[in-house]
């Protein structure tokens, strides 16, 4: 047994002997991925630099590393407008509600469509498939949801993505994974499918309900354009509509800039004021990745390449 051991580290320590061919694909491979992620890199760095950097010093000299060019206004002045925080109160809800009804509906809907004796299943895998390709349009989506009176109510938000059919294909390639004879052992022992859904296969779905989960709620956290189609009220809108009006109209919220009078400073601040409410707006999904990373790569791959 020892020298199995031996033998097998002996193996993963030795070098594998690649040819010229090998070695000049790594070598490209290596340098896109590195140019890759430097790209990614150097503009990040910037945004945060550069949300700590006083205007004047911004504006006129660029990026600085010096203490004294470094200052908290543009961070003070987010934390202080309340519009801000109720755009945070409201993406958090719309977030985490949009994800936790998704997953719901979405492992539910996946559960019928992976038993291959389910009446029907080749119908509506076609059904749902053919909504991936073609939609209603913009104009009869409003005025469907308008008929429905939900323009201007959560619900806009929430029910549309409630739904998706991709999460479905991942949710229901999982569920084939899982072994048929865990659902026979329930049988014998009595539980019903929904004892056995519930019970049995929610425990062991933890990684592709991490997947959906993760991919729900960063989805709904960087989604604008349905809040700006449907909500007219301003309590209602989420942050992205107030980070939208800050880098897209570059138009900062009053209280952001009410003591300043001067054109000039006006711009300046609102240019900074851009960079912090960038970082600001990131911080959620930062926190949250590492949290969900342990389930991530097995939920994705299993959901992806089986069935």
């Amino acid at each position: 047994m020892k020298a199995k051991e031996a033998n097998a580290k002996k193996t993963v320590g030795r070098k594998i002997k690649r040819s010229k061919l090998d070695r000049a694909i790594l070598l490209a491979g290596y340098t896109l991925l590195g140019l890759f992620a430097v790209a990614i890199v150097i503009p990040l760095c910037y945004v945060v630099i550069a949300s700590f950097m006083d205007p004047n010093v911004l504006n006129n000299q660029g990026i600085s590393f010096r203490l004294e060019d470094c200052s908290l206004e543009a961070y003070r002045r987010v934390m202080e407008d309340s519009m801000i925080w109720r755009g945070f109160a409201n993406a958090f809800f719309y977030s985490l509600t949009a994800t936790a009804l998704s997953v719901f509906v979405t492992l539910l809907a996946a559960y019928p469509m992976s038993k291959k004796e389910f009446v029907g299943r080749k119908f509506f895998n076609a059904l749902f498939l053919i909504t991936m390709f073609f939609g209603g349009g913009l104009i009869p989506t409003f005025i469907l949801m308008n008929q429905l009176r939900l323009v201007n109510t959560i619900w806009a938000i929430l029910l549309p993505g409630a739904f998706n059919v991709w999460n479905m294909v991942l949710a229901r390639t999982y569920y084939q994974s899982i072994s048929k004879e865990l659902r026979e052992a329930s049988q014998i022992d009595g539980a019903t499918e929904i004892q056995y859904f519930f019970q049995i296969l929610m425990p062991l779905c933890k990684p592709i309900i991490a997947v959906l989960a993760l991919w729900g709620f960063v989805g709904m956290w960087n989604s604008y354009f349905d809040a700006m189609i449907y909500l007219n009220d301003a309590k209602l809108q989420p942050l992205q509509l107030v980070l939208r009006s800050i880098l897209v109209q570059d138009t900062p919220q009053p209280g952001m800039i009410a003591d300043i009078q001067s054109t000039a400073e006006l711009a300046k601040m609102a240019e900074l004021l851009k960079y912090s409410t960038i970082v600001i707006s990131s911080i959620p999904l930062l926190v949250m990745y590492p949290f969900f990373q342990k389930y991530f790569d097995k939920g994705i791959m299993v959901g992806s390449v089986k069935g």
